[in-house]
């Protein structure tokens, strides 16, 4: 009839609508509906074939126990509008897929009354509950489909009201069993990551899926595929979850500890294991995401991320491995921005002093990954504490020191460690040093050199460093290790201007090492000094002791000697020369230190020379060839030998690099003697494995020396020629109390070498005085008397002492002279301006003189 309700069609086969209850329960009456007329065209009527379908959704619904709304629970005409568009892309078949035609019009829907998003997404997510609950895993597959579209498709003002039972849904998958799911709510939660949310959102919470992305990169899966997939799936999720909070500060704070502790050792599990190579990996998915990470965080988040690095590495004993470690931050080193680098190499440092009481080979591990930061940070700075990185570090080798003296790396002597396994560490901790040198700026390096130097122990002078049962021994170790420090430092220091590299500061104490009885410090020393004077890196191509090779085929690289460098010369070269002469003279020298000496003259000749320098090294190595001749040194034939080698070598560089020919041919006919008649006063001998020498006492013609006389002539006419007169005063070098520092020095000594050179200082300030006014009355008034050998003397003396004595003692010393020389003037003075005596023999009263009288001014003109 036209007003009634529509007739609904008959049931399937095999279905009842009274079905049979239990004996004691009746069906509850519906009560009778009134009779109403619904407009046709409000109400969609389902057609015939879906009608059975739904109303059996419908009693199935409250056989599952879900509660019906009335009436709409049971009839699916009447249910709302949003249920039935879920309900509609769901098929028959689950294997079908999501019906899209359907979906489409749900999406249409939602985009229109974006209201109800919540309600279509609670009742998607009670759909996915009932069907998870069944075990039907393709509707639930279906289901999240569909949520991940409306996601997707909505309005970002619109996505909260979806989001909280969309990540709700994503737990319950996640709390399952299945791998499957595990992997289908990870890749839905990684594409809702990618959305840009404008809308802030205060009561989310991402804790669960920290832990439980966390937990799912530990996998362990019996099957090997299975457990990279869930390893690979929890890495992305983890990435989701960074993506999703490190760029909004309204969100959860992902670098707090808590988080960071679960995070970082669950993605170094995956990085340590690199079983396949694809980029589906979970090392491959790891490094990616570990990039990011770290690539997101700001200047206060560097040591959260850092710290749990460090706890993995100690807890796992991976330091000793060391190229897992250093893998690990060279990663940190090249993802974080570089000015937060100097954070992480603080973190190292205060890890290395942490584990100062573990292994060597744990240590060794720190120093080395410090080692590789520090290369990487090159173009950043160690931050603001550069002093602090050396301390810590120079701290660790004396520690190693005391540990490799006493056997044990624990105070109570229960944990034993060897020598080669801290000297395994020495070299790693000297290494380090000079890569954080090489990140600094010149200025910086000075600095780090000035610092070293002033760590190094000097008996007499600093205390020594270390234990107090380490004695001398201890306190030997500690330079030599401080030594190589240094020559780490000065291997790649730069300057052009010598006199701020090498202030006197440092060069002072530097030298004193040559005065050592230790080889191994001299030689180091040597080492040092010739790393600071070459700016060109000569050393390579004149480290070789030869008199035959060609200056021509080494291609030197040379500039003009310039400003700064005279004035350095003029200030240090007389140090300079000393110490080379008395290194000469050490009786334990080697193969070895007699070619470095050879090495730094050459590169002191290539740097600095010019025509006063050349005269003094020549000066010098006539001096050495007179040292090498007297029997009053205690050398042996060995070092006698090993003196005229270097020589010989020396000036047969040094002929080739300026001085005129005449004087390269002298040297050419001398070698050309040796070569004949006495190798063993040549390089290519003693310097060889198996030298020939001559036994007994060492005899040396005079045809086989370098005469002076000869040079002076082949130097005249030259530029040379006006320092040729510094030959007829033989070199000798000035004695200071730098001597005291050598072993071989007594106390007495010392007082015996101060009064000699205060004598010396007393004889050169008396002066005669003057009785008559004569022209050698005149002449003694300005200058001394004395022979022309004394007067030669004590002028090299004075220009020495004006070259080396500090600027208060040389004004003092002039302010002397002058008040002398007035002294005398007024003497002469007063002769001059004395009356002749008067015949009765009474001297007439005694007028104003002269030069002192007033005259006014109109009458000077």
């Amino acid at each position: 009839m036209p007003g009634s309700l529509p007739r609904f069609p008959s049931m399937p086969r095999g279905m009842s609508m009274s079905p049979s209850l239990p004996r004691g329960i009746t069906m509850p009456t519906l009560p009778s509906l009134p009779r109403m007329s619904l407009p046709r065209p409000v109400v969609a009527m389902p057609t015939v074939s879906e009608a059975p379908r739904r109303l059996l959704q419908d009693c199935c619904s409250v056989f599952d126990h879900q509660t019906p709304a009335g009436l709409c629970g049971c009839c699916w005409a009447l249910r709302p509008r949003y249920k039935r568009l879920v309900d509609n892309i769901f098929p028959e078949d689950p294997e079908d897929g999501l019906v899209k035609a359907n979906m489409e019009k749900l999406t249409f829907f939602a985009l229109s009354a974006p209201e109800k998003l919540d309600r279509i997404a609670a009742y998607l997510s009670e759909r996915l509950t009932r069907e998870l609950n069944r075990h039907r895993y393709g509707y639930v597959c279906i289901a999240m489909e569909a949520l991940e579209q409306l996601l997707l498709a909505c309005h970002c003002q619109s996505i909260n009201l979806l989001v909280e039972s969309f990540l709700s849904t994503l737990r319950l998958l996640l709390e399952t069993d299945k791998p499957h799911l595990h992997i289908l709510a990870t890749n839905s939660f990684v594409k809702f990551a990618n959305i840009e949310e404008d809308t802030p959102s205060y009561h989310r919470s991402y804790d669960f899926f920290v832990s439980r992305f966390s937990q799912m990169c530990h996998s362990d899966h019996e099957d090997p595929d299975v457990q990279n997939k869930i390893r690979v799936s929890g890495i992305r999720g983890l990435q989701g979850v960074v993506r999703k909070t490190v760029d909004d500060e309204l969100q959860v704070n992902i670098w707090e500890p808590r988080h960071m502790e679960q995070i970082v050792p669950a993605l170094l599990v995956n990085l340590q294991q690199h079983t396949q190579a694809d980029s589906e990996s979970p090392a491959e998915q790891t490094e990616v995401c570990f990039r990011e990470l770290l690539g997101r965080a700001a200047y206060g988040h560097i040591n959260n991320a850092i710290r749990p690095v460090l706890m993995h590495l100690d807890s796992h004993s991976l330091w000793e491995g060391r190229s897992f470690a250093v893998q690990c931050f060279q990663i940190i080193m090249y993802s974080i921005q570089s000015q937060h680098s100097h954070l992480v190499i603080q973190q190292l440092l205060g890890h290395l002093d942490a584990n100062s009481r573990s292994r060597a080979s744990v240590r060794a591990g720190i120093v080395e990954v410090l080692s590789e930061a520090a290369v990487i940070e090159a173009t950043g700075s160690v931050g603001p504490t550069v002093l602090e990185v050396f301390n810590t570090l120079l701290r660790q080798l004396r520690q190693s020191v005391d540990y490799e003296l006493t056997g044990y790396y624990d105070n109570a002597g229960k944990r034993r460690t060897t020598s080669k396994e801290e000297k395994t560490l020495q070299d790693a901790v000297i290494k380090t040093i000079g890569s954080f040198a090489n990140t600094l700026p010149i200025y910086q390096r000075s600095e780090v050199m000035l610092f070293i130097m002033g760590k190094i122990p000097v008996p007499g002078i600093y205390p020594a460093l270390g234990s107090p049962n380490a004695g001398f021994e201890g306190s030997r170790m500690i330079q030599v290790m401080l030594l190589k420090s240094l020559l780490q430092v000065s291997e790649r220091y730069e300057s052009r201007n010598l006199l701020t590299a090498l202030p006197s500061s440092f060069l002072e104490p530097l030298l004193s090492f040559t005065l050592m009885e230790d080889p191994e410090i001299r030689l180091l020393v040597l080492s040092i000094l010739t790393s600071l004077l070459d700016r060109h890196h000569n050393t390579a191509r004149l480290r070789s002791v030869s008199v035959v090779f060609d200056v021509s085929l080494l291609e030197l690289k040379e500039d003009r000697s310039s400003r700064q460098d005279s004035l350095f010369m003029r200030k240090h070269a007389q140090r300079l020369y000393r110490h080379v002469y008395l290194a000469c003279k050490e009786e334990s020298s080697g193969r070895s230190h007699y070619q470095a000496l050879f090495t730094l003259l050459a590169v002191l000749t290539v740097e600095l020379a010019n025509e006063e320098v050349v005269v003094d090294l020549i000066r010098l190595v006539l001096a050495l060839q007179e040292l090498a001749l007297s029997n009053h040194e205690s050398l042996s034939v060995f070092n006698r030998c090993g003196i005229h080698a270097v020589c010989a070598a020396f000036l047969n560089l040094l002929t080739q690099l300026g001085p005129p020919p005449p004087l390269h041919l002298h040297v050419t006919q001398v070698i050309e003697i040796r070569q004949v008649e006495a190798p063993h006063l040549l390089p290519e001998d003693v310097f060889s494995e198996t030298p020939s020498l001559p036994k007994g006492e060492l005899k040396v013609d005079g045809s086989f020396l370098f005469v002076q006389s000869e040079i002076c002539e082949a130097l005249t006419g030259s530029s040379y020629s006006a320092h040729a007169e510094c030959f007829n005063t033989p070199y000798i070098p000035q004695l200071t109390d730098e001597d005291r520092l050598s072993k071989r020095k007594s106390i007495g000594d010392v007082v015996s070498l101060q009064m000699d050179m205060n004598s010396l200082c007393a004889d050169t300030q008396q002066k005669p005085e003057t009785e008559q006014i004569t022209f050698e009355t005149l002449k003694n008034a300005i200058e001394d008397g004395g022979s022309v050998e004394e007067e030669e003397r004590k002028r090299m003396l004075l220009v020495e002492k004006f070259q080396t004595a500090p600027f208060e003692e040389i004004a003092a010393q002039c302010g002397a002279k002058t008040f002398s020389l007035q002294s005398k003037l007024d003497q002469v003075f007063d002769l001059i301006i004395r009356p002749p005596p008067s015949p009765s023999g009474q001297s007439p009263p005694r007028s104003t003189p002269i030069y002192e009288m007033k005259f006014p001014d109109l009458c000077v003109y």
